[in-house]
C-alpha cells in the first residue's frame, strides 16, 4: 500500500510542473480594416512583450502579449493616434515596454550608458599602456662575474627536452 501512494505521490510530482502552465492565449482577431490592421502589426514589431522582455508583442507567446495585441486593436479601432498609443502603454508598463524608449532623465543610463563604459574603458586602457615600465637596475660587475663563473661551471643544467631551435 505505502508502495503505490508512493508511486503515485511521485506521477504527481513529475506532471505538477505540466498542470501549472500557462493556458495558450486566445487567437487573435485581426482588425477588418487592413489599413488599421497593417498599422496595428506596425505597432506590434515596436512594442516589447513585458514577459519575454527580449520579443516584440508580435512574436510572443505570451499570454500578456495576446492582451496587448488586442489592447492596441482596440485603440486603433476607436480612433487612436500611434503616439497616444505609445503613452497608454508607457503608462501602463513604464519605458521598457518601447523598444525604443525616450531620452529623458529616467532613461539617460540607458541611452549614454554603454558608450560611457566604452569609453572609460578605451581611457584606462591607454592610461595603463602609457604608464612607464619599470626599469631594472643592471648587474654590478660583481654580479656579472659570479653569473659568468655558474655559467661556466655549467651549474645550470640545459633542457634535455629542448630542441636545437629552442637554444
Amino acid at each position: 500500500m505505502k508502495r503505490i501512494l508512493l508511486i503515485g505521490a511521485m506521477c504527481f510530482a513529475f506532471a505538477a510542473p505540466a498542470l501549472a502552465q500557462e493556458p495558450p492565449p486566445a487567437p487573435d482577431r485581426p482588425l477588418p480594416d487592413a489599413a488599421q490592421e497593417a498599422r496595428a502589426q506596425a505597432l506590434f514589431d515596436d512594442i516589447r512583450c513585458v514577459v519575454c522582455q527580449h520579443e516584440a508583442i508580435a512574436d510572443s507567446p505570451a499570454g500578456i502579449a495576446g492582451d496587448m495585441r488586442g489592447l492596441v486593436r482596440d485603440q486603433i479601432a476607436d480612433g487612436a493616434s500611434d503616439q497616444q498609443i505609445r503613452q497608454d502603454l508607457v503608462r501602463r508598463y513604464g519605458d521598457f515596454v518601447l523598444f525604443k524608449p525616450p531620452v529623458r532623465g529616467g532613461t539617460w543610463l540607458l541611452w549614454f550608458g554603454p558608450l560611457i563604459l566604452m569609453l572609460a574603458a578605451g581611457a584606462l586602457i591607454l592610461w595603463r599602456g602609457r604608464r612607464h615600465p619599470v626599469e631594472v637596475a643592471a648587474l654590478t660587475p660583481e654580479e656579472d662575474a659570479r653569473l659568468s663563473d655558474i655559467l661556466k661551471q655549467e651549474a645550470v643544467r640545459r633542457d634535455p627536452d629542448a630542441k636545437p631551435s629552442n637554444d
